[in-house]
């Protein structure tokens, strides 16, 4: 079996869903370790802010260069 290459769509739709997942999930886990929930959900500002983006760096630097790919881009491209 030959390695086909990913369809474009399939790139897009897994670093949108992977972005969603990380920012919603990361966000919420370091609002509420920072007391920043609020009703609608949670509000990051100043080192919050910064730690959920560094997260979200991360999470893509590492889920492709090291684990052989982010949770999304296992669940989208086939093997």
């Amino acid at each position: 079996m030959t390695d086909q290459p990913v369809p474009t769509w399939r790139k897009i739709a897994a670093a949108i869903l992977d972005f969603i997942t990380v920012f919603f999930g990361g966000g919420y886990a370091i609002g509420a370790m920072t007391g920043s929930l609020t009703a609608e959900g949670f509000k990051l500002e100043g080192m919050p802010a910064l730690i959920l983006f560094a997260l979200l760096i991360i999470y893509f630097v590492v889920g492709s260069k090291y684990l052989g790919g982010t949770i999304w881009q296992r669940v989208l491209y086939p093997r």
